[in-house]
């Protein structure tokens, strides 16, 4: 059969979709990518004529798959099909007009078993992991048993995106992910939604194996340009033994730098010590706010000021660069409390502070107290796909609000150079402004460029890459 999957845009490799591409193509299938802001998807399907079409989608562009799907409807004739975090979490967008299945979870053993059931003529009912739409009914099927070995899932199919996106082929920078889950459960994520999701059918945390992440970073290091690593795992560093054995085998079969997520409780002066052996060079770590009461009784991140403070003092100490992660605009929060979390950043001295204004998702604890407490004034499909241009809570003011969003894009200059705060709270005060929106652009891009991903692109490249961030969300 042909699957068309689309995407809006790429901003790196879409790891999700070529997982599935990966086990499609593995039983005959033949996979294409149409990718949105490099040309009409519409036109590719016309042309094309695939029996199914998929979107992985997140919270936030939902509205704009639902659209664009019932455009391709209108030309051809397919099996749409949704998957990714809003299907996932918000399994009732089946209701939509045009959305034949939601895939609700990992959809590698799901994807497979409906393609071959739509291939075969066999009736869809009873494959796990789908909500599909019967006549006026719907078909709720429960999850199937998370696959706990991570090794035996095939590498993702990085050749269905660098066939249609030289620009991310050629990109010195490269993404993996090497564990799914993450034994915390702080409020504003969607862990704690799918480890219930998930409860008696998997760990909740799986980790590749080293000899297995090795396989895959040195795959694509023989194949394509690759001069930095960037894990996307939601913590990097969670047993130590492994990060014994990468210290060894990752220095001396791949050799590169790479970035990676830790979290202030897990960072031990002998886990640093690992990780810079093992080539680390720079780090994210989630701040989320500077206010106590906010991250431990809202947010319920268990934290100190003092533990995230003396984690950043030993990452830099090692020579490892930190990127900051912070969320401005929380439920109950102020302005005061955002500038708590200012403050913190400037103990903490991050090579870059990424400021993002909080969204309300769906299925997640604090979007559910947002909700009941009044907070949102928004509807489901008013959630920022960007989650930094603005916010959908209320908030005492709207003076207020409209303060926390231009702090939000004026946040890491302060961070940066805290003498400038005070002018910073006097320009927030002003109507919104496009000059915040290009002062924040221009200084993540240099930072992170820089900085938290630091290598030598070529000018094409260089040029490319600009252009990119300064167009997409």
């Amino acid at each position: 059969m042909r699957i068309l999957f689309v995407e809006k845009q790429i901003d790196y490799e879409p790891l999700g979709l070529l997982y599935l591409s990966s086990v499609l193509r593995g039983a005959g299938h033949e996979v294409r990518l149409a990718i949105a802001s490099d040309g009409d998807p519409v036109s590719t399907a016309r042309a094309w004529k695939p029996d199914v079409v998929g979107y992985s989608v997140y919270t936030g562009s939902q509205a704009y798959y639902r659209d664009l799907n019932l455009r391709i409807k209108g030309a051809v004739d397919v099996v749409s099909v949704f998957g990714g975090p809003h299907p996932t979490y918000f399994p009732e967008f089946i209701e939509e007009p045009g959305v034949d299945a939601v895939c609700i979870g990992e959809g590698e053993g799901a994807m497979l078993d409906l393609v071959q059931a739509l291939e075969k003529g066999r009736d869809l009912a009873g494959i796990e992991n789908w909500w599909f739409k019967q006549g006026d009914q719907v078909e709720r099927n429960p999850v199937r048993a998370a696959e706990n070995d991570l090794d035996v899932i095939p590498l993702p199919d990085r050749e269905l995106l660098f066939e249609v996106d030289e620009f991310t082929r050629q990109s010195g920078i490269k993404h993996f992910i090497t564990s799914r889950g993450c034994p915390y459960d702080c409020t504003y994520c969607f862990n704690h939604a799918l480890a219930e999701i998930y409860r008696g059918k998997g760990k909740r945390l799986r980790q590749m194996s080293v000899d297995k992440v090795v396989e895959e970073v040195r795959w694509v290091q023989q194949r394509y340009p690759m001069q930095f690593v960037v894990f996307l795992d939601d913590l990097f560093i969670v047993y130590e033994s492994w990060l014994q054995e990468l210290a060894v085998k990752f220095p001396r079969e791949v050799g590169l730098p790479f970035f990676c997520n830790v979290r202030a409780n897990l960072v031990t002066p002998k886990k640093i010590e690992l990780l810079k052996q093992a080539g680390c060079a720079s780090v994210g770590m989630g701040l989320e706010t500077g206010n106590p009461k906010l991250r431990n009784d809202i947010l319920k991140r268990n934290l100190t000021d003092e533990q995230i403070v003396e984690a950043s003092d030993l990452i830099r100490g090692a020579g490892i660069e930190l990127l900051t992660t912070n969320m401005l605009g929380l439920p109950g929060g102020t302005l005061a409390h955002d500038y708590e979390t200012l403050a913190l950043n400037h103990a903490c001295k991050p090579a870059y502070a990424n400021a993002f204004l909080y969204q309300p998702y769906p299925r997640t604890e604090l979007g559910d107290y947002a909700r009941n407490g009044g907070y949102v004034e928004g509807a489901l499909d008013d959630i920022d796909p960007s989650a930094w241009e603005r916010s959908v809570l209320r908030f005492s003011t709207p003076e207020e609000k409209r303060q926390i969003e231009n702090l939000n894009k004026l946040f890491a200059l302060a961070v940066q150079w805290p003498w400038l705060t005070g002018l910073v709270r006097r320009l927030i005060t002003l109507p919104p402004n496009p000059l915040f929106r290009l002062v924040y652009k221009l200084w993540k891009g240099y930072a992170i460029k820089n900085r938290i991903h630091p290598y030598r692109p070529s000018l094409r490249e260089f040029m490319q890459t600009v252009r990119r961030f300064m167009r997409f969300d």
